[in-house]
């Protein structure tokens, strides 16, 4: 499948996505197996994303679902600010300490992110732990424009 987007800022009328799917089993898990890019002007790193206040004090203790909205709201407010949005993530490494909890909130990106035009390849990752022990899940991104 190739994305052609135009009709954007100025600069990105030539970027192409070229989406890769050998298979079709992820489609209905919201993301994609890669992405070819090209014409693209600027590339956004986000640093991984935790469930913390303006701040820094952590938020939703034990609560996954109230972790990940706030992970997504905060990597929502990097992507603002730069000038992106969730439609230009081709890349998420999601890690967590419960991974059951992941797939029973997996709904939440696809609520979000997909809704919103998000069509990112993605790595999931279960870890003993993340730099605080209060916290589930943490969530780094790639956007391109």
């Amino acid at each position: 499948m190739l994305l052609r987007l135009t009709g954007m800022s100025e600069g990105r009328e030539n970027v192409e996505r070229k989406i890769v799917n050998p298979a079709k089993w992820q489609d209905p898990l919201g993301f994609v197996q890669g992405h070819e890019v090209t014409g693209a002007q600027r590339v956004l790193y986000c640093a991984g994303q935790i469930s913390v206040d303006p701040e820094g004090k952590t938020l939703h203790a034990g609560d996954y679902r109230g972790q990940m909205n706030r992970v997504l709201d905060n990597l929502e407010q990097v992507l603002k600010g730069a000038g992106f949005s969730a439609a230009d993530l081709v890349r998420l490494n999601i890690y967590t300490t419960d991974l059951d909890g992941f797939f029973a909130n997996r709904n939440i990106l696809l609520e979000r992110l997909v809704a919103a035009g998000g069509r990112y390849t993605s790595t999931l990752l279960g870890v003993a732990r993340l730099a605080r022990p209060d916290l589930l899940i943490e969530i780094e991104a790639t956007a391109v424009k």
